[in-house]
C-alpha cells in the first residue's frame, strides 16, 4: 500500500504526524510525506521521505491573498480562527499542481492529511482514494473549515461540492478527557512524540538537585533582524525566571538561541529534544502549541500555558480545567506573572498529581502501529 501524508509549514505538523507515518513503513508500507519546501529536512530528519509541494513559507499565506496582494490579520479571535482556515486554504491551492504531478508519478492509495491540510480532501477526491484526516493537536477546527470552505469556494464547484469532503477516517490523538467535540466518528490513536533528535549530553536525560523549568516558544522563533515577539518573550523570561533560584533550560531553535546566549546568563538556552528533555522537568512553559502540549502531557509534566494563537486557547483552558496546567491570557502576559504561576506549580503536588493521570490515560490508547491495520482496511473495502 502507498500511503500519502500531507504536512503544512511548520515543523510541529510533521512531528504530529510522523509516528503514525513510521508505524506504516516499518509494516511494510511505502510512505511519502509531503509539505513546503522549507520543511523537508525536518522530514528527512525524522526518517521520513519527502517531497516538496511549495516554495511558499507561512508569511505568504498568512499576509496576502492568492494574487499576492496584502491580507490584514484580524485581531479577534473569532475572525482569527477564520483566517487561520483560510491562509492553510490558500496553502493547500498552492500545493495541489505539485501534489497532482506526484499522484500521477507515484499513485498513492491513500491520503492522510493534517487537521488543516485541506489539500487532501481535494486530492483524494481527485483521485478517488481513501482520506483520512489526522488530527495534529487536540484543538478545535470547525470554525477554521468554514474559513477554508470560503477560501476554496472555486475550488469546491469546480469538484461538484459545496462542503470539504468528510474524511473516511478521522485519527484523533487527543487524550479522551480533554478531547474536543467532533461531529465525526474517531479512531482514536495513542500520542507518541515525532520530534527531531540531536546528540544528548547527560544532563538532558537527567535531574539535577533544584527544580526544573523549560521554557519553549516553538520551533519558529526569529531573532536578528527577523526578532519577532516570541524572542522577545523568551528574553524577558530568562530574565526573570532567574529570581526562582530553579534550573530553567530553553528550549529554541539554534537560530535564535544563539542571541538568546549572548543576551541572558542562568540558563541552558538551544535545541534540545523535548521528548527525553520533559520528564526531566518539574513545569513547562509555553506558547499553547498542541505539540508542545501533548508532549508535556505525555511526560505527565504540569504546564504553564499562554496561547499564543486564537487557535491555542480551547485546548489549552481544557488542559488546565483538567488540572495539570495553568493557563494565562494576554492580558497576563507578563514575565512577572507568568514566572510567579510556574513557581506556585512547583511547589503545589496536585498539578503533578494531575499531569500524571493525563499520561496514564495517554499511555492507554491504541499505538500508531495498531492504527496502521485501520488505515489497511480503508484500502480494502471497495
Amino acid at each position: 500500500m502507498r500511503i500519502l501524508f500531507i504536512a503544512g509549514a511548520s515543523s510541529a505538523t510533521v512531528f504530529a504526524l510522523a509516528p503514525l507515518a513510521t508505524a506504516a513503513r516499518q509494516a511494510g508500507h511505502e510512505v511519502i510525506m509531503a509539505a513546503t519546501q522549507e520543511m523537508t529536512p525536518v522530514i528527512t530528519g525524522v526518517g521520513l521521505p519527502a517531497v516538496p509541494v511549495t516554495a511558499k513559507t507561512i508569511p505568504d499565506f498568512l499576509l496576502r491573498d492568492r494574487a499576492g496582494n496584502p491580507v490584514p490579520v484580524p485581531t479577534t479571535p473569532a475572525a482569527q480562527m477564520h483566517h487561520t482556515g483560510g491562509w492553510f486554504a490558500r496553502m493547500a491551492v498552492d500545493s495541489l499542481p505539485a501534489l497532482d504531478e506526484l499522484s500521477a508519478a507515484w499513485h498513492p492509495d491513500l491520503v492522510v492529511g493534517g487537521t488543516l491540510s485541506y489539500a487532501a480532501p481535494l486530492l483524494a477526491t481527485r483521485l478517488g482514494v481513501p482520506c483520512v484526516r489526522h488530527a495534529w493537536d487536540a484543538m478545535e477546527y470547525a470554525a477554521m473549515d468554514a474559513g477554508a470552505e470560503d477560501e476554496l469556494a472555486p475550488e469546491l464547484a469546480a469538484a461538484g461540492l459545496t462542503a470539504l469532503p468528510a474524511p473516511d477516517l478521522f485519527i484523533d490523538i487527543s487524550p479522551p478527557s480533554v478531547r474536543p467535540d467532533h461531529d465525526l466518528p474517531i479512531q482514536p490513536m495513542r500520542w507518541t512524540p515525532g520530534n527531531a533528535q540531536r546528540q544528548l549530553e547527560p544532563w538532558m536525560y537527567t535531574k539535577g538537585d533544584r527544580p526544573r523549568i523549560c521554557l519553549t516558544s516553538g520551533s519558529r522563533v526569529a531573532s536578528g533582524q527577523e526578532v519577532d515577539r516570541n524572542y522577545t518573550f523568551l528574553r524577558a523570561m530568562v530574565e526573570e525566571f532567574a529570581a526562582l533560584g530553579a534550573e530553567l533550560v530553553v528550549a529554541a531553535p539554534e537560530k535564535a538561541a544563539q542571541g538568546l546566549r549572548q543576551e541572558t546568563t542562568g540558563a541552558r538556552i538551544g535545541w534540545v529534544p523535548l521528548d527525553v528533555l520533559a520528564p526531566t522537568c518539574d513545569v513547562i512553559v509555553h506558547h499553547g502549541g498542541g505539540v508542545t502540549a501533548l508532549t508535556a502531557a505525555n511526560a505527565g509534566v504540569p504546564q504553564v500555558i499562554v496561547p499564543k494563537a486564537a487557535n491555542f486557547a480551547a485546548a489549552a483552558h481544557r488542559l488546565a480545567d483538567r488540572g495539570g496546567a495553568v493557563v494565562l491570557g494576554e492580558d497576563e502576559d507578563a514575565p512577572r506573572t507568568i514566572a510567579k504561576a510556574a513557581g506556585h506549580i512547583v511547589g503545589e503536588p496536585a498539578y503533578r498529581a494531575a499531569a500524571r493521570n493525563l499520561a496514564d490515560e495517554i499511555a492507554g490508547m491504541p499505538l500508531p502501529s495498531t492504527v496502521v491495520a485501520a488505515l489497511e482496511q480503508l484500502c480494502r473495502q471497495p
